[in-house]
């Protein structure tokens, strides 16, 4: 059967050899947001660093906005060696082992320096560990950012104003399992839709983080926005296995240091980012609701049966672990 997407990849594919001939080792890596967006922008500097590093012998060609197709798609390619590298969100790997579901339970982390704290402890190390029993390497954590709920039916100041919205999550069970228990109707939708689905009214509303509302401008299509903060998401940028076999331990190390430089330097423009964004969707029409701490503390105990639920899904010593992870990061 015909498969437009695997035609579409073996055409980008093609030109991109056809561009990078001169180079004797090319990285092909793909993720699903805009260019403008700041995981992308990342990437360049990882781009600049791994040609710079390698005097010219790695070209490093990046495809953003899903030119390659949803995540799991970009994933499985990475698994049989289609694609080099690719930038998923770290719960799609539950698909694959349901410990990665841990990562991205609602209100986990009371600040986002605690979440990385967990991700940098021997907790996340783990998560990492298990990344190879899906033929895998994983290179660290980028940010994805923390998850605020946009829509066109109301003000969400409380769980009760979720009442029947139809919104639009990722295909992650976690993530319809939180909106379910907060009331709302959770409609999983590929990332490359939901700016036309909003647009023509098939979903009232969207949750994502301020970065990733601002590049694809939602602001466009929605009427308010409030920063419930439910999720904090990260990227999960992976690399083929048999291909980072097949590097030097010289080109092997500069991959896994640009990468973590990257991170860095993501890190740097996320903080000088964040306020001109609500600032910029505000600009733009928006209601928008600066949530309290003890308003989202009442989203944080709706959802609490959903965090429960899933320590037999993921895995009791994996939760517990995670758990004791994030308590010492917070310091209790």
């Amino acid at each position: 059967m015909f498969n437009k997407s695997t035609f579409t990849l073996g055409v980008i594919l093609s030109t991109g050899l056809a561009v990078a001939a001169s180079a004797e080792t090319i990285i092909k890596i793909g993720h699903g947001a805009a260019e403008s967006f700041h995981m992308h922008r990342a990437l360049l500097h990882f781009e600049e660093l791994v040609e710079a590093g390698s005097d010219g012998e790695i070209d490093v060609q990046i495809f953003p906005s899903s030119q390659m197709g949803p995540d799991r798609e970009m994933i499985e390619g990475v698994q049989t060696g289609v694609l080099e590298m690719a930038i998923p969100p770290s719960s799609f790997f539950a698909g694959w082992d349901p410990a990665f579901a841990v990562i991205e339970l609602p209100y986990m982390y009371a600040s986002k320096d605690i979440a990385f704290d967990v991700l940098d402890s021997a907790a996340g190390d783990g998560m990492i560990e298990r990344i190879e029993n899906q033929g895998l390497v994983g290179l660290g954590w980028l940010e994805l950012g923390v998850r605020n709920v946009t829509n066109n039916v109301r003000p969400i100041a409380t769980p009760a104003d979720l009442e029947g919205v139809k919104l639009r999550t990722m295909q992650v069970p976690a993530h319809v399992a939180t909106f379910q228990a907060l009331g709302a109707n959770p409609t999983p939708m590929n990332f490359g839709e939901v700016y036309s689905a909003l647009q023509q009214g098939v979903i009232d509303g969207q949750e994502n983080p301020l970065a990733i509302i601002t590049s694809q401008r939602f602001y466009e299509v929605q009427s308010y926005l409030s920063t419930t903060g439910h999720v904090f998401a990260v990227y999960m940028p992976v690399i083929s296995q048999p291909f980072f076999a097949s590097l030097s331990d010289k080109h092997q190390q500069l991959v896994r240091e640009s990468m973590a430089s990257a991170r860095v330097f993501q890190a740097d423009l996320v903080a000088s980012e964040d306020a001109a964004q609500l600032e910029e969707i505000r600009a733009a029409g928006v209601e928008v609701l600066e949530l309290t701490a003890e308003q989202r503390q009442a989203f944080a105990d709706a959802t609490e049966s959903v965090r429960l639920d899933y320590r037999d899904e993921v895995g009791a010593d994996t939760y517990d672990a995670w758990i004791a992870a994030v308590a010492e990061a917070s310091g209790n």
